[in-house]
């Protein structure tokens, strides 16, 4: 049986395959697990726990809201809704109201007909492997009971001036340098960034230029945020801007743009962090955490400056497990999902933003100069559709082919090949000196892939 969490929540097709009965379901099976067995159930008193719920503007959200919130409350958890607000702000807000868990509906970068949702436990962190199993099974194991009377659960509102002046007040306490004089174009994906991160730079100091920050429930990710950077790039050079960010969707990853609309993806972003951070005396270890996607240019450049690059499979729940168990300081992912344990228990892009800004502020350097630290190789990425991810990724076939190809490649290169945790692609990724080979190897493998 196909497991129902994916690497971030449960995700899918809004109405059809993330359906209204799923998401009340799995609020009363979250809230079984996440309240009861962690012992913030209902006490004798009548105290319920609470959940905070917040969503992505997605026109889906409202309803999967409604659903989600009503399955809690079902179970005896109060219920705080925060409206349209960043991922990270939900799992901040979780820890602030000491709440028994959190909640986000949320499909991130995919197109708008997806949704999803993800929970936080107590403290804003998210769930491990073991914990979602345990909600999987309370979920399929039938009716779940649930109190009656005044032990019900209450449904509340909080305003979003509430929410996200906690959330940004946060952000800026975690930002090292003001930012006055910079120039930044900030695309929001006509996502859950649209209020807070424009908000966020120019509280910080920053002269901001918005772009995509009208959501409309239909126009999230559409040709725009960190998936689509042309219009950010563009912008840039038509404003002279210092540089551009642009966000995904629930406004969890950044990914910048230099002054000559150049791109810095997420390993130079970490590199230019981890620098900033090793000067402060904040690098713990003197090392990060990167996944397997991240270029080699990234693991030559942190050598070259004694920093330690430890790998973890691909997903921000990975990153995040190898940060607690070493106590490291800095982690996160090519597509520029960045998390840093002291400010924040998830990836936040608005903060991430704030940290390459206040670098660029405390010494003087463009982004471009900052990047150029890290020379990145040529990397390949195909994804390729597919009907059964794990049945190709096992191919004999795949494997051979992956093997011929890595033997044809030597020590100057690499081929990953896996399956996406969050939509029905298996991922060809090659790295070679030779941009020209490197695709060469990339559109082979797809070939194979294809013709499982």
């Amino acid at each position: 049986m196909t497991r129902l969490f994916g690497t971030d929540g449960v995700r899918g097709l809004a109405n059809r395959t993330l359906t209204v009965d799923l998401a009340v379901r799995l609020g009363a099976a979250a809230a079984a697990v996440l309240a009861t067995e962690t012992g913030l159930a209902p006490d004798d008193a009548g105290a319920r726990p609470l959940a905070v719920v917040g969503r992505d503007p997605r026109v889906s959200g409202e309803m999967l809201e409604a659903a989600l919130a009503a399955g809690l409350a079902s179970q005896g958890v109060d219920v705080l809704l925060v409206g349209e607000v960043p991922t990270p702000a939900v799992a901040h807000l979780t820890g602030r109201h000491d709440a028994a868990l959190g909640a986000v509906i949320s499909a991130s970068h995919n197109a708008m007909p997806d949704n999803g949702i993800k929970f936080f436990a107590a403290g804003g962190h998210k769930l491990g492997d073991e914990v979602e199993d345990r909600i999987e099974a309370a979920l399929t194991e039938g009716a779940i009971t649930g109190p009656t009377g005044s032990a019900i659960g209450r449904i509340s509102r909080a305003t979003p001036e509430d929410a996200l002046d906690s959330y940004v007040g946060h952000l800026l306490s975690a930002t090292p340098a003001r930012l006055d004089g910079l120039r930044v174009v900030v695309d929001c994906a006509n996502g859950a960034a649209s209020v807070a991160a424009p908000r966020a730079y120019r509280e910080a100091g920053a002269t901001v230029i918005e772009i995509h920050s009208s959501p409309d429930g239909y126009n999230i990710n559409d040709n725009c945020g960190s998936t689509h950077l042309d219009d950010v790039r563009a912008a840039v050079r038509e404003h002279g801007a210092d540089l551009g960010l642009a966000h995904d969707g629930d406004a969890d990853r950044c990914l910048a743009v230099d002054s000559t609309g150049e791109v810095v993806d997420g390993d130079q972003i970490m590199a230019i962090l981890a620098l900033a951070m090793r000067d402060a005396g904040e690098l713990a270890g003197d090392a990060l955490v990167a996944t397997f996607m991240s270029n080699l240019g990234l693991k030559v450049a942190m050598r070259e400056a004694g920093i330690e690059v430890t790998e973890t499979k691909v997903g921000d729940r990975y990153v995040l497990e190898r940060l607690r168990e070493g106590g490291y300081s800095l982690g996160g992912e090519q597509s520029g999902h960045l998390v840093l344990p002291a400010h924040a228990t998830t990836g936040d892009g608005v903060l991430t933003g704030l940290r390459i800004m206040a670098r660029m502020a405390e010494t003087g350097r463009s982004l471009a100069e900052l990047a150029s630290v890290m020379t990145v190789l040529p990397q390949i990425l195909i994804n390729v559709p597919v009907e059964d991810k794990a049945a190709v990724v096992a191919s004999p076939a795949v494997g051979d082919a992956v093997a011929a190809e890595e033997l044809r490649l030597g020590a100057t290169g690499r081929v990953l090949l896996r399956p996406s945790g969050t939509e029905h692609l298996v991922r060809v990724m090659v790295e070679a000196e030779d941009a020209e080979l490197a695709r060469e190897v990339a559109e082979r493998l797809a070939g194979v892939v294809v013709a499982v």
